[in-house]
């Protein structure tokens, strides 16, 4: 298990995972980057693990079921899920985004995705946890206060 921000890939076809997952191996160096082509694999790995913190890369039509039903299902675990989102579809129509917008997912990326547009998403979560370990570290009010909660 890592100890840092891991990056969780599910698509429901293994070569699109594969190829994201290794366009983000190559940038990404705060956490390691798990790809799942089965939703309810993904599902299991995500409600078993011990941190509840992870960015998702989740694709809007999983076989059977949505990206957001499987969001849905391991937020009670991970409560920043749909915010820590990156959505991809191959076909961003107004009801993907309209889905999107009402699930709290801010990023959506459409298929063949751009490797620098997925590099600025997944970064832009990132950065989001590092200015917090950041504040915690300068900050030992703030930090106790943390600790508390």
């Amino acid at each position: 298990m890592s100890d840092g921000l891991d990056v969780i890939v599910v698509d429901d076809d293994p070569g699109i995972g594969e190829v994201i997952s290794e366009l983000i191996e190559n940038f990404y160096t705060w956490g390691k980057v798990y790809a799942f082509s089965n939703a309810d694999e993904a599902i299991a790995y995500c409600l078993h693990r011990e941190i509840g913190v992870a960015i998702f890369i989740v694709d809007v039509f999983l076989g059977g079921l949505s990206g957001f039903y499987f969001l849905d299902a391991i937020e009670e675990k991970y409560p920043t899920a749909h915010e820590d989102t990156i959505i991809i579809s191959g076909n961003a129509s107004d009801d993907v985004v309209n889905m999107c917008l009402a699930s709290n997912v801010s990023y959506l990326l459409e298929k063949p995705i751009k490797p620098y547009a997925l590099q600025l998403a997944v970064r832009a979560i990132t950065a989001k946890y590092l200015d917090f370990a950041k504040k915690l570290l300068q900050d030992s009010t703030f930090a106790d206060n943390v600790a508390r909660l």
